[in-house]
């Protein structure tokens, strides 16, 4: 019984590794597809498609209303048997009489109307629109926003996904030198010149490293799994980018990323657009003190005993004005409210003004001084690998310790992470120069 419960778990298992599947894609290609299948960006797009409905059913308003009507009433009340007769055609002299008048027999009748009702001149109709339709551009703004978000998340998980692959590959170089170090720690004890202490030294370094293998190794299995659920992947597949990114450099100055920042930052038209919202709100709320104008027209017909019959018809159609003239205050509350509404919003644009020219200047600072810390790492690697080549000669020689060649190795070790990390947060900050400038997607997929 175990044995099957086993057979089954491992097929299960292998059934589950052989649906996952390693995409190889570029860099581009990885940002497109995320495009098309990331769940937020389809998302967004949904709403800017329920947005620009709002814009349709409020453009309605301007259309007149067609209704058709089939109703029964029945009553042997005097004044309602009284109107269903006249509305029948059927009133007769008898009907006069006062005991008839006042004590007449049940009636029924089956009224038909048509009916068309059109607006003339609603004072709330045109801001209402505007109203939808700035909300239908600020949820297409936000889709744009959101695509450039997906493009710049796929674009720091390709840089993940690289730094992970040279981080395992410095630590397999480690585990390649910390192996080297055991070796010669083992030759010197076999040949009598060495500690024990030296080997047991080496062999605790080795097991520290394979532990740091095994961690890279899981970190780079999870960046592309990551990398994978933004882009709209199944669950289990995993990215592998087939390019090296090339750190990206603009020759713009500051002060004309800022411009450029300012016409293309898709959040920043976002909170343009509420402004212009929160203008028709303000004229929307203030129409609430005019009145309307409509007109409307009925045809109808009576029948006593068929329903959409016909004993008699008759038509009737008009103007009519509306006007609300107290409310409890209702409408002067309403217009303080769109006011202070209309307020918020031209705090918040101009905060969002100052924000992106701090952050364009703060992502071009940062780019340049990533510049000038991979440099200096780079050096200190230099130093760093002559450091450890010396003292492996010198260990051979008997002219250095153990303590002294681990110490330096883990230094070299340590600079060889610092390297790619500098590498990846080099990269990222140029990145991150285009999308504070609103313009990453765009410069991305040239």
């Amino acid at each position: 019984m175990i044995n099957h419960v086993l057979v089954i778990i491992t097929l299960v298992l292998c059934a589950n590794i052989a649906v996952a599947e390693t995409y190889r894609l570029s860099l581009k290609d990885a940002i497109a597809l995320s495009l098309d299948r990331n769940n937020l960006v389809r998302s967004a797009g949904f709403a800017a498609d329920a947005a620009r409905q709002d814009v349709a059913i409020t453009t309605a308003r301007y259309y007149p209303g067609v209704f058709f009507e089939e109703a029964f009433v029945a009553s042997n009340a005097p004044t309602q048997t009284f109107m269903m007769k006249l509305d029948e055609g059927r009133f007769s002299q008898n009907d006069f009489q006062i005991d008839n008048l006042n004590h007449p027999q049940t009636s029924h009748d089956f009224r038909t109307a048509l009916t068309i009702q059109q607006p003339i001149y609603n004072p709330s109709t045109s801001p209402a629109r505007e109203m939808a339709v700035k909300e239908s551009e600020k949820q297409t703004l936000a889709y744009d926003a959101g695509k450039e978000d997906t493009a710049f998340q796929v674009f720091r998980l390709v840089l993940e996904v690289q730094k992970s692959k040279a981080q395992l590959r410095a630590v397999e170089q480690a585990l390649g030198d910390a192996r080297e170090n055991k070796r010669l720690a083992a030759v010197r004890t076999g040949a009598g010149v060495g500690l024990k202490s030296d080997e047991l030294r080496a062999r605790t370094h080795l097991g520290s490293v394979e532990q740091q293998f095994i961690t890279a190794g899981n970190n780079l299995m999870l960046a592309r799994m990551q990398l994978a659920n933004v882009v709209g992947l199944k669950e289990g597949d995993s990215i592998d980018i087939t390019e090296s990114i090339i750190p990206l450099t603009s020759g713009m100055p500051p002060e004309e990323l800022v411009k450029v920042a300012l016409e293309s930052r898709k959040d920043l038209k976002q909170s343009m657009v509420e402004l212009e919202k929160s203008d028709a709100a303000l004229r929307l709320a203030r129409s609430g003190y005019l009145p309307s104008v409509g007109s409307f027209a009925t045809y109808q017909m009576n029948s006593k005993d068929t329903p959409f019959g016909s004993d008699n018809d008759s038509w009737i159609a008009g103007i009519s004005l509306k006007w609300q003239l107290f409310d409890g205050f209702k409408r002067y509350h309403e217009k303080d409210r769109a006011v202070a509404a209309r307020s918020a919003a031209a705090e918040l644009l101009e905060a969002r003004l100052r924000e992106v020219r701090y952050r364009v200047r703060e992502s071009v600072m940062r780019r340049e001084e990533m510049g000038k810390r991979l440099e200096v790492v780079r050096n200190s690697l230099e130093d760093a690998e002559e450091t450890v080549r010396l003292l492996t000669r010198r260990f051979e020689n008997s002219l250095a310790t153990m303590v002294e060649l681990l110490d330096a190795q883990t230094a070299l070790n340590q600079v060889r992470a610092g390297l790619v990390e500098s590498e990846a947060n080099y990269s990222l900050a140029g990145g991150n120069v285009y999308y504070s400038a609103g313009i990453f997607m765009k410069e991305m997929l040239k």
